[in-house]
Formats: structure tokens, C-alpha cells, sequence
């Protein structure tokens, strides 16, 4: 990193060697090789995840207070296969602690979305074993 100032001294300019990689919409800023080492911030929760939980309660809520017939019917409105809401629906059923873990970002790393779209055991204790949550106590 180097800093020079402007000529009349007012301005101080900093050069930071750096790369921006694009992934998607996101911009990830690439240290030259030798910078030292950082501390990733602490983990995220996956967004596919948080918009999953979303939808699934609003549509579990629609078909519940009558606002919508059927599932078919909710998966026109909305212009989605009812297969894939039928998947996403199913997360209403994870344990609530699963729930919690992945609003607060503390998911397993491994975690996907594509695991939370298998069919998942009914009993919270296999949810927890399966999707690699510590067991309660």
C-alpha cells in the first residue's frame, strides 16, 4: 500500500493493490499475493436459505388462513412448479432449532440448499444427525 499527496498537499491518495473477481452479483476483493493474512467475517446466513424458510412459512400461512384453495392453486398464483413448492413447503417441518441456526447464520458449513430439498426424517433428533447439527441436550 502506498499513499502520495496531491500537489497542494490536500488530498492524500492511497493505492491499494487489489483484484475484484465477480461472482454473480456479489464482487470479491482479491489480496496480491504476499498481503498478510485477515479474518473472514463471521459466517453469513446463505440467502437461497433465508428466501427458502420465507416462502415456505407465507405459503404454509396462505393455504392455512384460506387466502389460497390448494397448493396447485398457490403454485400458479405464484408461477412456480408445484413439485418445487411441495419441497420448499416441507421446511415448515424442520426442527425449530434447525430454523434458528440458519437465521442466525450458524448453520454447518456443509449445509446446502440442496439438502434442506431431500426429503428429511419427521423426528427432529434424525433432522439434527442428518443435515450435521449437534445433538440437543
Amino acid at each position: 500500500m502506498k499513499g502520495t499527496l496531491s500537489e497542494d498537499g490536500s488530498i492524500l491518495v492511497v493505492h491499494i493493490p487489489m483484484r475484484l473477481k465477480r461472482w454473480g452479483a456479489k464482487t470479491e476483493i482479491i489480496a496480491p499475493p504476499g498481503a498478510p493474512d485477515w479474518t473472514p467475517p463471521p459466517p453469513s446466513p446463505q440467502q437461497a436459505m433465508l428466501r427458502a424458510l420465507g416462502r415456505a412459512h407465507r405459503w404454509l400461512k396462505m393455504l392455512e388462513s384460506g387466502q389460497v384453495a390448494s397448493m396447485r392453486e398457490l403454485a400458479e398464483q405464484e408461477k412456480i412448479d408445484s413439485s418445487y413448492m411441495s419441497r420448499i413447503l416441507r421446511l415448515t417441518l424442520l426442527a425449530p432449532d434447525i430454523i434458528r441456526a440458519i437465521l442466525d447464520g450458524r448453520q454447518p458449513e456443509a449445509l446446502t440448499m440442496a439438502d434442506l430439498m431431500e426429503p428429511l426424517p419427521m423426528l427432529w433428533s434424525e433432522q439434527r444427525e442428518r443435515l450435521g447439527f449437534p445433538e440437543r441436550e
